[in-house]
């Protein structure tokens, strides 16, 4: 378990609504940039960090915002991001992906998020009444700057979509459910779990989704688009933010070994309580145990 530089316990609780409107204002920072690459595609400099792993500088120069607005307002919290790294430290972190979706944004494909999360680390208070017992994600924002769909979620508060209130869907079964998840396309060490569980849910759901934005997916599971998703090989600021956007909107977005507090190692099951719980059924025959 990480420990940190501090006790947190005796400190005043974090403000969520100050770091809510940092991250919102940070989004808004990094998606004018990649809207801007937008209309010039083809004189992005791409870098290949490795199989099917691109950054450009559209990337770079988004989280470089996201990170000067996050700093100026937030200067006690850590930081880390998919370009830059960094590490958890003080009583929470932002995880910061600037470009959720980099391959569909190379290719002109319009589904790519900005995505921005808040984790409170173990110990940390979040109101007087409140002290977390393990890292959780409080603040969540997804934006995706083609639809203009902004998604936001404070813990205990609730989620949003553009201001209004988001749940996910009522949906009881697999069989009745559109599902999305995410295909291995980087790390292919775990294709001989996934692929016997991508043909359990094709033959079993009404549907089954891959749109190439993990931060998008649990978005949309949150507003109820999709009914569950599931997905391996990620990293943790892929599915921070969407985690809380799912959880506040009434869902369950859990690590696929139901270890991790959030799905921090990048192993995600999620969905509406009866669909999270039946996604997991359905994974588990599949699923290398973990040590």
């Amino acid at each position: 378990m990480d420990t940190y530089d501090q006790p947190r316990s005796l400190a005043s609780p974090i403000d969520l609504c100050a770091a809510i409107d940092a991250a919102v204002t940070a989004a808004h920072a990094g998606a004018a940039i990649l809207q801007s690459y937008a209309h010039h595609r083809a004189d992005l400099v791409i870098d290949r960090k490795a199989r099917n792993d691109l950054v450009s500088q559209a990337d770079r120069e988004a989280e470089a915002a996201i990170i000067q607005e996050l700093q100026a307002r937030t200067p006690k919290f850590g930081i880390v991001a998919e370009e830059t790294g960094g590490k958890a430290q003080g009583a929470a972190t932002w995880y910061i992906d600037p470009l959720d979706g980099t391959t569909n944004f190379l290719h002109n494909i319009p589904h790519y998020a900005v995505s921005i999360a808040l984790i409170a680390h173990a110990g940390t208070a979040v109101s007087a009444n409140e002290t977390l017992a393990e890292d959780t994600p409080v603040v969540g924002v997804v934006y995706d700057p083609s639809r203009e769909e902004l998604f936001t979620a404070v813990y205990g508060l609730g989620a949003w979509l553009n201001g209004r209130r988001i749940q996910c869907s009522r949906t009881q079964t697999i069989e009745d459910a559109v599902l999305a998840t995410g295909f291995p396309f980087r790390d292919f060490s775990f294709a001989g779990q996934y692929m016997p569980m991508l043909h359990d849910a094709i033959n079993r759901a009404r549907g089954v989704r891959r749109m190439g934005a993990a931060a998008l997916d649990l978005a949309w599971t949150a507003c109820g688009r999709y009914d569950g998703y599931w997905e391996m090989g990620l990293a943790p600021w892929d599915v921070a933010a969407g985690t809380l956007i799912l959880r506040e909107a009434g869902g369950a977005c859990s690590d696929m070994h139901q270890q991790d507090p959030w799905p921090i190692g990048g192993r995600v099951v999620a969905g509406n309580r009866a669909i999270e719980r039946a996604l997991h059924d359905m994974i588990a025959p599949h699923l290398d145990k973990k040590g």
